[in-house]
């Protein structure tokens, strides 16, 4: 669960900002109030995904071939007022506020306030906030490879359901050049990028980039799911696969999407700043 039109043939340049837009124009019934947008995302768990986005932001340097330890004792404080709870769940409730309509979250409320879904937030909240070991890995495969047909084949159609346009690696791919792009211009690296090069590049790995992020949500989710049955899970799919959640689905992923690629932008130029000062 958690972690959007088909536009695999359209430039990753427009990706996020055709989402973000489209959801903005495409109308709704009567929105939702922010307190209500709130309680939604506790019931649901998009709170704890939301909050989870600065979750390995440590490693954010190492795409640019650096490390934190190159910015000084500045880093910490840097990083911290980016991604505290109140601004991730504020920057959320901003966009959604005026894109989800009680319809849509009355439907997501409906099925995760159920005891069912009830269950699965619980499990889905400690997958997101826990951090992965190599012990659970392990699990997870064996557990992916000792599944019949049948739990693999939901385990397939839960991924399906919850990227309903199948476009996270061209968002991921974009999430990568913004930040990056937004490096080379800030200064915090000295070689500026090419950004029409930077997209080739990416594009080049990004079948290999599929098929990874495929199996690893297969291995997270036997793992994560693996005290729910075949029922429960295909009673999960179910719910998943309704156009309504569908499209709760498409919304929250473009949200977050964005809120990542917003915060790694907002953070390089931050970055910029605590080079010039351990430069000097």
């Amino acid at each position: 669960m958690k972690p959007l039109m088909n536009v695999a043939r359209r430039r990753a340049a427009h990706l996020l900002a055709a989402l973000v837009a489209a959801m903005l124009i495409v109308p709704t019934a009567r929105a939702a109030d922010r307190a209500d947008i709130h309680d939604f995302l506790e019931v649901t768990g998009f709170d704890v995904v939301f909050t989870s986005i600065g979750d390995g932001v440590e490693d954010a340097p190492l795409m640019l071939g650096m490390s934190n330890e190159d910015f000084g004792p500045g880093w910490t404080a840097a990083v911290s007022d980016l991604y505290t709870d109140e601004v991730l769940q504020d920057l959320a409730v901003d966009m959604l506020e005026p894109t989800l309509s009680d319809d849509m979250l009355d439907h997501a409320k409906a099925f995760y306030g159920s005891a069912l879904g009830e269950r699965l937030v619980e499990v889905e909240n400690a997958a997101h906030v826990a951090e992965d070991t190599e012990a659970e890995k392990v699990m997870g495969q064996r557990l992916l490879a000792e599944a019949g047909s049948e739990r693999r084949e939901i385990l397939e159609r839960m991924s399906d359901a919850i990227d309903p346009q199948s476009i996270s690696v061209l968002a991921i791919e974009e999430i990568q050049v913004r930040f990056l792009m937004a490096a080379s211009r800030s200064g915090v690296v000295e070689t500026p990028l090419d950004e029409r090069a930077l997209r080739a590049l990416m594009a080049a790995e990004r079948e290999s980039l599929r098929k990874e992020m495929a199996r690893a949500g297969l291995v997270g989710a036997a793992y994560t799911y693996r005290d729910f049955d075949n029922d429960d899970l295909a009673a999960y799919v179910r719910a998943l696969e309704t156009p309504r959640m569908q499209r709760v689905y498409e919304l929250l992923n473009a949200v977050q999407f964005e809120i990542t690629a917003n915060r790694l932008e907002q953070l390089a130029w931050r970055l910029a700043d605590l080079k010039k000062g351990q430069d000097i």
